[in-house]
């Protein structure tokens, strides 16, 4: 049963340090695609309606790996193959 304890523990613990890596790398690109956008939309204002549906399109495009860390992380948490294994 300890081993059972132990194995909960350490797979907290890397579910844990997986989400926090799956959504701070795209955390800091959403903010870098903003900043760029805004940049883009300082200097060529005309071009606002291209710029913004890009911005959108890469943005959803970038929360989606998030989502999906999210995901397999609560799959992995939950469902995890390898309790089965221990339990026997």
């Amino acid at each position: 049963m300890k081993d059972l304890n132990l194995f909960a523990l350490f797979s907290t613990v890397g579910a844990l340090a997986a989400i926090a890596l799956g959504v701070m790398f795209p955390a800091l690109a959403m903010g870098r695609a903003i900043s760029r956008a805004l940049d883009a939309l300082a200097r060529q204002p005309e071009a606002e309606k291209s710029i913004l549906r890009a911005l959108f399109i890469g943005l959803a495009m970038v929360e989606s790996l998030a989502i999906y860390v999210l995901v397999i992380v609560l799959i992995v948490l939950f469902r995890n193959p390898l309790l089965a294994y221990l339990l026997k």
